[in-house]
């Protein structure tokens, strides 16, 4: 059974630990519906990216700063988690590393990342970098660089959880080792991650005094 020993686990939220799709998916619609967009092009790259970066790659002629603020404000005003769910595994996954051996970096608006774990009973990390913390968003290294410092470890010496090829550009990018799982992307996507597991049940993590032995079949 292949195993990593690292410091820490640095996990994405959505498509790692939360299945958030039926929310996105509404409000990129209504997005694309507003302003003529395909959401098809939505769909293709949205995953692990900040919309301020989704809406420049899918509609450059707009101003990407403020259609992200009000699309982040109406993802935020929508309270009701309709069809929120978390990945099976993830609250006994969270449960079984201590507070500062690992951290969520989101491309999400800290409201919404808050009010996710929240609504779904997840523990809450120490430290939660989002969207709202960082200059740069993923694929930049800042969620992740900056999520391996507040809980105190190396980046190279961290292994990320992640599900979307911009998301493990980031983490490549901070030097940090990657696995994915192919929740949101296909697999041939995720080649970029050191190993892609068809699901968050297929990893176990161990803490010892070596660290964080995570392995997968």
């Amino acid at each position: 059974m292949p195993f990593y020993v690292c410091d820490a686990v640095l996990f994405d939220l959505d498509g790692v630990l939360i299945n958030s799709d039926p929310i996105y998916d509404r409000h990129w619609q209504r997005w694309a519906d507003r302003h003529g967009v395909p959401f098809e092009d939505i769909a293709a790259i949205h995953h692990g990216r900040p919309a301020v970066r989704t809406i420049g790659v899918v509609a450059p002629h707009l101003d990407a700063e403020r259609e992200s603020r009000r699309f982040n404000e109406d993802l935020e005003a929508d309270l009701t988690m309709d069809g929120l769910l978390a990945y099976d595994g993830a609250e006994a996954l969270l449960r079984s590393l201590p507070p500062d051996r690992w951290a969520i970096a989101t491309s999400a608006p800290r409201p919404f990342a808050l009010a996710a774990l929240q609504y779904l009973d997840l523990p809450m990390p120490s430290v939660l970098v989002t969207v709202n913390d960082v200059a740069h968003g993923k694929p930049a290294p800042d969620p992740y660089l900056q999520a391996a410092g507040g809980i105190g470890h190396a980046p190279v010496r961290c292994l990320v959880i992640e599900d979307a090829p911009a998301g493990i550009e980031a983490a490549r990018a901070a030097g940090a080792h990657v696995i994915a799982v192919a929740s949101t992307n296909p697999p041939e996507a995720l080649q970029a991650a050191e190993a892609v597991v068809p699901r968050l049940t297929d990893l176990a993590m161990t803490v010892g005094d070596a660290g964080v032995k995570v392995h997968w079949p």
